[in-house]
């Protein structure tokens, strides 16, 4: 882009410069008819700046969305979204965002949750407002209380917080609800399920929320309900129901309420009845507006490895959506594909496995102190490193990198399918930038 202005501005002052000596020569009688030097003018004019200018907005115009991937943020301009990274370069980084913090570089839906335990996401959430198109604050436990239900988690809500989320942006407010009554007494009893729906649904409308997230189908499997034929309809039923009741009541700025719905991934290629598969995706489609997809969490600390294989994910969305040459564009629009923000730091020597979980000021301050070499793992398309502790017990720590993000949100425009982000206060500022 820069050199096409350059060769204009560079066309512009041949043509001024012909112009002065044109007309001195024609003062002095020298050459030509002042009609002719005119024609000229208007001849190099018309070239030479209305022609360049003209195709520069009819090009812009209709590769718009190419553009969108060339003339972005800074942070893709500084070279260092690479597979050969060094510490330095990400604690230097890091911190570092572009005056414009607006920009979205992807036009899928974008979930992004929020924990209290992480205040920090609050913050970012204001900050890059608008690179969301949904936040979900992890506010809400809806229990067993007796022979009744309870709505707990009022007490984490921020209204403030929501007043200046809505100042800055259009980011929609899902707040989350996790299911942990009793799935058995919940699901087989009428006035239990309207209970249930009527509290989360009353929660909404008082509180001036767009909609919720619903989470409850991990919490189904853990208690044996998907195993049950029976029970496992009932507990589609349920998700079908609350959706219904929220698309059938206004949000403080749409027609209705939006309702997303968390769902795990496959563990194994074949599946199994308890896990989420095609046929509940083509059951729910009309009456879920997302459905929050948990690809993170493939290694733990007693099998280490990469968070988010590529490979895994692939088979995961094509268990869920077939091939990717051949999909329900609208239908893969609602599935959001999960996107870790934090890493794990396991112990890889000794008598066990160990480790877990850190967020990005831990991984900071790892950087800081054992000032370690990247490599580059390009099966699972992740970075890792090792260093040993203070015990000498060597460790494996995976965290995403700017190349790991953004090899995951391409995939994503590929499949056609959004993201959503756990959890944006446990990442590095400079991730946003790639939104």
């Amino acid at each position: 882009m820069a050199r096409r202005r350059e060769r204009r501005s560079s066309a512009t002052e041949d043509s001024e410069r012909r112009k002065k000596r044109d007309d001195s020569k024609s003062h002095d009688g020298q050459v030509g008819e002042p009609n002719s030097d005119r024609r000229l003018i208007t001849i190099f004019v018309v070239f030479f700046i209305v022609i360049p200018v003209v195709s520069m907005i009819v090009y812009k115009v209709k590769f718009a969305h190419r553009l969108i991937q060339t003339e972005s943020s800074s942070i893709r301009q500084k070279g260092i979204i690479k597979t050969d990274i060094h510490f330095q370069e990400i604690l230097t980084e890091h911190s570092k965002s572009s005056d414009n913090s607006s920009n979205r570089h992807y036009d899928y839906p974008v979930l992004a949750y929020i924990t209290p335990w992480n205040s920090k996401g609050y913050d970012i959430a204001k900050i890059f407002n608008s690179k969301f198109t949904h936040l979900s604050p992890v506010w809400y436990d809806l229990k067993s209380q007796g022979s009744g239900l309870v709505l707990e988690g009022r007490h984490n809500a921020d209204k403030g917080w929501i007043q200046e989320l809505r100042s800055r942006g259009n980011a929609m407010i899902l707040p989350r609800v996790v299911l942990e009554a009793i799935p058995g007494e919940l699901l087989r009893k009428k006035k239990l399920r309207k209970k249930a729906i009527d509290l989360i649904v009353a929660e909404c409308k008082e509180m001036e929320y767009d909609g919720v997230v619903l989470e409850s189908w991990s919490r189904w499997a853990a208690y044996g309900v998907l195993h049950d034929p029976e029970m496992r309809k009932m507990s589609l039923q349920f998700v079908k129901q609350l959706g219904d009741a929220l698309h059938s009541t206004s949000s403080p700025r749409n027609e209705h309420m939006q309702f997303m719905y968390v769902i795990g991934p496959p563990r194994s290629e074949k599946l199994q009845m308890y896990d989420f598969g095609p046929e509940d995706l083509q059951f729910l489609k009309d009456s879920v507006d997302g459905f929050s997809l948990m690809t993170y969490d493939f290694s733990n600390s007693q099998n280490p490895g990469p968070n988010a294989p590529l490979k895994w994910i692939d088979l995961t969305l094509k268990l869920l959506l077939g091939s990717s040459d051949n999909i329900d564009s609208n239908l893969a629009r609602k599935v959001l594909l999960g996107l870790n923000f934090y890493g794990n730091d396991f112990s890889i020597s000794g008598d066990s496995g160990g480790g877990g979980a850190i967020t990005g000021r831990d991984y900071l301050a790892l950087l800081q102190k054992h000032k370690p070499t990247f490599h580059w793992d390009k099966e699972s398309g992740e970075h890792l490193f090792m260093y040993r502790d203070d015990k000498n017990i060597k460790h494996a720590v995976f965290y995403p990198t700017l190349m790991s993000i953004l090899l995951r949100l391409e995939n994503a425009r590929l499949w056609g399918i959004g993201i959503s982000i756990w959890e944006i206060g446990q990442g590095l500022d400079y991730f946003f930038e790639l939104l």
